[in-house]
């Protein structure tokens, strides 16, 4: 049976003339529609096996099988689950892989199991999610995309993960914004408004956008006009396109006049990108993560590519399981990706630096540093050495909680390896002690020269879509484009010769340090363009209390957001599929994205609405386009030399930096030394810095939060999407079953976390990844906001607040209505 006309199998028999079967129809396993987003059919299988090799070798989840024999052969899910309960993660490479429609999307298909739903057009486009950058072609009938396929793009290789292929729905979710919105006058702020989306007239009425534009930019001008410059700030977006960032930091400093811009990079990787320009001169990555595929050791730390960036992983289990590589996992946690590693070193929670300091100091005793790089392509070294001499391993032992032999085993794989490359997350960055910690792996690159050649680099993998190219131009207040100091004279006086506007001298704030200034009276009113820091700050009542203390709030967004419900004036944006422009992954790689469909209603696009603001305030800006930006953006931001729009559009991805207009990109960089003053990649020593609040008595785990598979960031666009919300439904905490056992508690039961800063009450998941003194939560739940509990202490130089490490306590809801009756 086919359920797909269109299948490879159907055309193969039409080419080839057969049109029934030479054997009688034999009774068939029943169809499997378990699963939210695919549909199993058995009776269109041939048994080729596709499925299982897709899942097999290329996304090596080894979940599909073959089970059974001869006519009765089938493939099945883990034991012969259904899909929809089985470990399927939803990545949908069966589905692209499947010739005969047996496996198929179930957004094709009717109650029938039939194909009744036919793509009007296809348009190649983008992923909106993570940092991998994949290329995606968008099924599209009439107004609305109806299923996702990977491309042959350079970062995915036609692959995709769970969000990418089945999460793009949000965008039809009723909850768009489709009209200007301004609040009611009689309608006060309070820290915990709540507003339904599907209702916000209690708090908003519609507006035209003459009206909203004018107010929007009417209350920005008047309290520059009336308190001065610095009583502005705006965050700009990491999901937006380069030309949007680009335009974004430049309405900040050319009319609000001063330096405080930001975004989403200062809660993500704000420490790896100081101890990389302090190090190499340079904010982003040496090498792709296909690079793992030429690397005979890796090293994943802080990081779980397998949840967060799902596509990037398949590389590196494709370097294990094919190419023989060593990969040594270290985190606290244990993930999917330990299966596959020949170490996992899970270290005491907040001990990096003493477990990578302790490596050092193996590698510089047992003489395993590569001394020829060292002399010609280093400095600092010296300094290094003498410093690690206070971190051997039998001493760092007793504090990050790996014995000392297996740190010598580690060092000793790492430093004498052809080839090592070192990936890291959050899990490096968002801590105190982040940037040291990032010190650290540039140190490890630099003794033994593993760094500039193929199969070698440090990596960190960026976590939004573009938080990469937002970056590159300047969403950042202590930087212009291309990370050039706004406090150097001659910087800042070629800004001001381009952009034709005196510019403040002075570094702006950071996230966590706006929310402050604001509560301390400094800064009166905001921009704030697809952020939500409502959600996403740490110590979210602090935050929630300044974002309902300002003057004027205006938030440009797809959703009214937690952040929207404090806003004065709220402009509909533009999503992914409704826009052109580029953005560059977490391999340096300037992509280019096409408008799939049209805003709804009279939403509009982004970088229209920012130029728009931009003209009421006082500027003269005319660009035609995101075309017309990104030649501007070209003009000042070296990295993007030889590339143009048209390139981009006739190749649709280009890697900086480009030699030549007619050259590709180099992918693997510094090889032949460093974009710093003495050409040299400098090592700092790192300081063992504990993490800012500690267990105790009263609060005696420690809680650390990150993602899920299927959902993102502050959820406002996953939670929206039909089929992630559907795998992933209720907010949950993870806590390892001997702690459960220990507390009385079982999964599904409700507790309670509570920290100096706040509560929320959850759902247990029990975990035996998670350490049996941590407790896990994600960040995406708006009804449990795990935000409400972290800590805003910030490392001191990227001024990145400590998500990965707090105090908590764990108690039973039961007992504690059982204390109130």
């Amino acid at each position: 049976t086919s359920h797909d006309p269109t299948s490879k199998f159907w055309g193969w028999a039409e080419r080839t003339g057969v049109t029934t079967s030479r054997f009688p129809a034999a009774e068939r396993w029943a169809a499997d529609a378990s699963h939210p987003a695919m549909r199993v059919n058995h009776d269109a299988c041939i048994q080729c096996g596709l499925c299982v090799r897709a899942c097999r070798e290329v996304q090596v989840n080894d979940v599909i099988g073959m089970a059974f024999r001869n006519a009765g052969a089938k493939p099945v899910f883990d034991f012969d689950d259904p899909m929809g309960q089985s470990t399927c993660v939803a990545c949908g490479e069966c589905v692209q892989a499947c010739p005969t429609g047996a496996l198929m999307p179930s957004a094709y298909l009717d109650e029938a199991q039939t194909r009744t739903v036919w793509p009007d057009r296809q348009v190649d486009s983008l992923c909106p999610y993570c940092g991998v950058g994949c290329q995606v072609t968008y099924n599209v009938v009439d107004k609305t995309i109806v299923y996702a396929e990977g491309r042959d793009g350079p970062a995915n290789k036609k692959r995709l993960c769970v969000k990418g292929r089945f999460g793009f729905d949000y965008i039809h979710h009723p909850h768009r914004l489709t009209a200007p919105l301004v609040r009611l006058p009689a309608t006060a702020k309070h820290a915990h408004d709540q507003v339904d989306p599907a209702n916000p007239w209690t708090h908003f009425r519609e507006a035209t956008w003459e009206e909203a534009l004018d107010l929007a930019a009417g209350g920005l001008k008047r309290i520059r006009d009336e308190n001065g410059p610095k009583a502005l700030a705006g965050f700009g977006s990491a999901k937006g396109s380069n030309e949007e960032a680009y335009l974004f930091q430049k309405l900040v400093r050319t009319g609000f006049r001063n330096n405080n811009v930001d975004h989403c990079t200062r809660l993500c990787h704000a420490s790896s990108v100081a101890a990389l320009m302090e190090g190499l001169n340079s904010g982003a990555v040496t090498a792709p993560f296909s690079a793992a595929l030429d690397a005979e050791v890796i090293i994943v730390i802080g990081a779980n590519p397998t949840i967060n960036h799902p596509v990037a992983a398949t590389f590196i289990k494709n370097a294990v399981k094919e190419r023989g590589a060593k990969l040594i996992v270290m985190d606290p946690r244990r993930q999917q990706l330990s299966r596959h590693a020949l170490y996992h070193l899970a270290f005491k929670p907040g001990s990096d630096v003493a477990m990578l300091n302790a490596m050092l100091h193996t590698i510089v005793e047992e003489g395993l540093t590569d001394a020829q790089y060292i002399a010609g392509y280093t400095e600092g070294f010296e300094e290094l050495k003498e410093k690690i001499r206070a971190f051997p391993p039998e001493k760092m032992a007793a504090v990050c909680g790996i014995p000392a032999e297996t740190i010598r085993e580690v060092a000793r794989l790492y430093a004498r390896s052809r080839a090592s490359l070192i990936f890291w997350g959050m899990g490096i960055s968002q801590h105190v002690h982040g940037t040291e910690n990032a010190r650290c792996l540039i140190s490890l690159a630099l003794t033994t020269g593993q760094i500039g050649r193929p199969g070698t680099g440090l990596h960190p993998l960026r976590g939004q879509n573009n938080v990469q190219g937002a970056s590159d131009a300047g969403l950042i207040p202590m930087l212009y484009p291309d990370y050039q100091s706004v406090e150097k004279e001659s910087v800042r006086l070629d800004f001001e010769r381009f952009w034709g506007q005196e510019l403040d001298p002075k570094r702006g704030l950071t996230v966590v340090e706006i929310m402050d200034a604001i509560h301390a009276g400094d800064i009166r009113g905001m921009y704030i363009e697809g952020e939500n820091p409502a959600m996403s700050d740490p110590d979210l009542n602090h935050a929630r209390e300044a974002l309902a203390k300002l003057n004027h709030l205006v938030v440009q967004d797809l959703f009214l957001t937690e952040t929207a419900f404090h806003a004065d004036v709220i402009l509909p944006a533009s999503a992914f599929a409704e826009k052109a422009g580029t953005f560059t992954n977490t391999d340096r790689r300037v992509q280019m994205a096409r408008p799939v469909i049209r805003p709804p209603g009279d939403a509009r696009q982004d970088w229209w609405i920012i130029q728009e603001v931009a003209r009421r305030i006082g500027l003269d800006w005319n660009y035609d386009g995101p075309a017309d930006v990104f030649a501007e953006m070209a003009e000042v931001m070296p990295s993007l030399n030889n590339i143009t729009w048209e390139r981009l559009e006739r190749e649709g991805a280009v890697t900086y930096p480009v030699d030549a207009p007619d050259k590709p990109g180099n992918e693997v960089i510094f090889w032949a030394g460093f974009p710093t003053t003495s050409g040299r990649g400098r090592m700092v020593p790192a300081r063992l810095v504990p993490p800012d609040e500690i267990p105790d008595s009263d609060y005696p785990l420690v809680l650390s939060t990150g993602r899920v598979l299927e959902h993102w960031h502050t959820g406002s666009m996953t939670r929206r999407s039909g089929v992630l919300d559907a795998i992933e439904p209720e907010a949950v905490a993870f806590l390892h079953p001997r702690l459960l056992g220990r507390m009385g508690l079982a999964p599904g039961e409700m507790i309670r976390l509570e920290t100096r800063r706040g509560a929320v009450e959850v759902k247990i998941r029990a975990d035996r990844d998670v350490p049996e003194t941590m407790v896990f939560m994600p960040f995406c739940y708006a009804e449990a906001a795990a935000n409400l509990l972290t800590n805003p202490a910030l490392d001191p130089f990227g001024k990145i607040p400590e998500y990965k490490f707090c105090a908590v306590r764990v108690s039973p809801m039961q007992a504690r209505l059982t204390a109130a009756e």
